[in-house]
């Protein structure tokens, strides 16, 4: 008899919509850097901030009963003060509104890509400029660029060329590029990163001019 009770208990709307509002929140305390909200508050005062303002300095049980009239939630933002200062919020409303916000930022935000570019030890004038080209434009555009310089049969007893010519490359970029990895040899290729020089690092150098 009382297990059936049990399960009709579970039936009634208020309780299914209560049960599913509390694992909702617990879901999201666990999901967004450890934010305490309501029954999670352990101080046993905080100060609180209501919709309208401050409210001064309150027992929890006095703020978590203030949050509930409201049929809204008693959020820490600022766990560190004593008391911690809590806010009177909508904090469903509050977490969507976050989230959204960070990822427009994160869409907004240029990605970086990594570019690589191939040369050879005996490479001609025009296509040394060409590939230069081409470097110069990745950088523009904020990428970083992979240089890499293949040595094929005997030039591996003369990988100071492919040196001399990476460094060649990288002063051809002048003042846009900044060495990331100096060239370095790896079994048959030399590799040398090139990043974009900070614009801030550009400017102090044109201002000291």
């Amino acid at each position: 008899m009382s297990n059936r009770m049990g399960r009709g208990f579970l039936y009634f709307p208020f309780v299914r919509s209560k049960i599913h509002t509390i694992l909702w929140r617990c879901f999201t305390i666990a999901a967004t850097d450890k934010t305490l909200i309501n029954e999670a508050i352990r101080s046993p005062e905080v100060r609180v901030i209501g919709p309208e303002g401050q409210l001064g300095i309150m027992k929890r049980a006095d703020a978590l009963r203030a949050a509930e009239d409201l049929g809204l939630d008693l959020v820490e933002v600022a766990p560190d003060s004593k008391p911690p200062v809590c806010k009177i919020m909508d904090y469903g409303k509050y977490h969507f509104e976050k989230e959204k916000k960070e990822k427009e930022q994160r869409r907004k935000k240029p990605s970086v890509e990594l570019k690589e570019i191939q040369l050879r030890c005996r490479i001609d004038t025009h296509d040394f400029e060409t590939k230069l080209r081409h470097c110069i434009e990745f950088l523009q555009k904020g990428n970083k660029v992979k240089v890499i310089v293949r040595f094929f049969g005997r030039e591996m007893s003369r990988t100071e060329t492919g040196a001399e010519l990476l460094n060649r490359f990288a002063a051809g970029c002048g003042d846009l590029v900044s060495i990331e990895r100096a060239p370095l040899l790896d079994g048959r290729n030399m590799i040398m990163m090139l990043a974009p020089k900070k614009q801030t690092e550009t400017k102090t150098k044109t201002e000291r001019t």
